[in-house]
């Protein structure tokens, strides 16, 4: 577990380093390949991680007496919720830091920081769940590793877009940092089911806003072809494999 999560997380890192390198990401049109990356991050929420929260609840009924933790046992999808509704709180943090000014955050402002930060965690959090996520067998992790990797790239532009210099300066070395740090903390801690479920449920609410959020808006000319070609033949492939 530990050389194949090794060599996952070292793919982590060189995806955040080099995207920037990735010419072929223009914004407008959006590229195809984001549409698909897209595709495949939603049909992994749909297809692993959604299910996989079913299946923690299931296994928790009747584990958790009183308190917090015994509500979220039952409601597990709502912390789901909340961390989609986290995610699109910062976007919208952000689209209003930009009116009025030239349309870049400072790398001083608060809002450039709070973004950023948001993603350290939420990058340590795919680096955690690397190592404790349930996965079935060795291509279930491989499945995770590529789904999010995918997810990175196009978290990677929509944050070099937002913050252009400031990103490239200070973010991309955050956020590779926070990868790795959130895997040797997986390494060296194991937590309760329940607490993994919780994370799990914060990182499909994330995935499916971060990916709808850039897909969506008209200006993109986002290619709803190439997200369903992404999402179909992912699709197809966690359910044979």
């Amino acid at each position: 577990m530990f050389w194949t999560t090794l060599i996952y997380i070292i793919g982590f890192v060189i995806i955040h380093l080099f995207s920037k390198y990735m010419k072929f990401l223009k914004v407008v049109p959006r590229s195809r390949f984001l549409s698909v990356a897209g595709g495949i991050s939603v049909a992994y929420v749909f297809l692993h991680l959604l299910p996989e929260l079913g299946h923690f609840q299931s296994e928790l009924v009747g584990e958790l007496e009183g308190g917090t933790w015994a509500f979220i046992e039952s409601h597990i999808y709502i912390v789901a919720m909340i961390g989609l509704a986290i995610f699109y709180g910062l976007e919208v943090m952000v689209k209003k830091s930009k009116k009025g000014k030239d349309g870049q955050v400072r790398g001083g402002s608060g809002v450039f920081w709070v973004h950023i930060g948001t993603f350290t965690l939420y990058n340590s959090l795919i680096g955690y769940l690397l190592v404790h996520d349930h996965f079935e067998n060795s291509w279930g992790t491989f499945f995770y590793f590529i789904a999010m990797g995918l997810h990175f790239i196009t978290n990677d532009k929509a944050l070099r877009t937002s913050h252009e210099d400031d990103y490239d300066k200070y973010g991309r070395w955050l956020l590779t940092a926070a990868i790795v740090i959130g895997w040797m903390v997986g390494i060296f801690t194991e937590v309760a089911d329940v607490v993994v479920s919780f994370l799990v449920a914060l990182l499909a609410g994330g995935v499916i806003l971060n990916v709808m959020k850039e897909e969506l808006p008209e200006e993109r000319e986002s290619s709803f072809l190439s997200f369903s070609i992404g999402m179909v033949s992912y699709s197809v492939l966690l359910l044979f494999i």
